[in-house]
C-alpha cells in the first residue's frame, strides 16, 4: 500500500511512502496524509448513482427525471427497459420560455415545467410516474417541478 505524504514547509518535499500494514498509518512530525476529496458534482453523480441502482422507469410507471442547471431546469420521462424518452419539456420549451420571460433559473419556471411534462405525460396516457431527483436535494427548484406535475396530474 502506499501513501501520499505532504510536508508542511513546502511543494517540494512530496514522497511516497510503502507501508506494510493495510491501516494508514497517522503522520509523524510535521508532515501529513493528503486524501483526494471530491468535487460537489462528483458527489451529486455518486449519489445519483446509487439513487438509479434502486430506481428504474418501467412502461406502465416510467421515471421522471430532472437535471439542473445554473441557468435552466430540464424534466423528461423515461421508459428504461425501451431505452425511450417519452416525453420531456424545460425552460427553453417555447410556452415556458415566454410564460417566464426567458428566465429558466428560479422556481416558477420549474413549477411551469413540471406542469408541462405531466400534460405531455397524459396526453401519452401515461398517470404514474416514479420521480428521480438525480442525485439533487428535494428541495427548490427540483421540488418545484414536482409539485407543478402533481398539480396538474401525475401521481408519484
Amino acid at each position: 500500500m502506499e501513501t501520499r505524504i505532504r510536508s508542511q514547509f513546502g511543494s517540494g518535499c512530496d514522497a511516497l511512502v510503502a507501508s506494510s500494514s493495510c491501516a494508514p498509518r497517522p503522520a509523524v512530525g510535521r508532515l501529513q496524509i493528503v486524501a483526494k476529496t471530491a468535487t460537489p458534482r462528483e458527489q451529486r453523480i455518486l449519489r445519483h448513482r446509487r439513487i438509479r441502482a434502486k430506481l428504474s422507469g418501467t412502461p406502465e410507471r416510467p421515471r421522471l427525471c430532472v437535471f439542473r442547471s445554473n441557468n435552466h431546469i430540464y424534466a423528461q420521462v423515461i421508459d428504461d427497459i425501451a431505452g425511450h424518452t417519452l416525453c420531456a419539456a424545460c425552460t427553453l420549451t417555447k410556452g415556458v420560455k415566454e410564460e417566464t420571460g426567458g428566465k429558466g433559473n428560479n422556481k416558477d419556471a420549474a413549477f411551469k415545467v413540471g406542469k408541462l411534462v405531466a400534460e405531455r405525460c397524459l396526453e401519452k396516457g401515461v398517470s404514474q410516474v416514479c420521480f428521480d431527483r438525480a442525485g439533487y436535494l428535494y428541495h427548490g427548484r427540483v421540488q418545484a417541478v414536482a409539485d407543478g406535475a402533481r398539480e396538474a396530474g401525475l401521481q408519484f
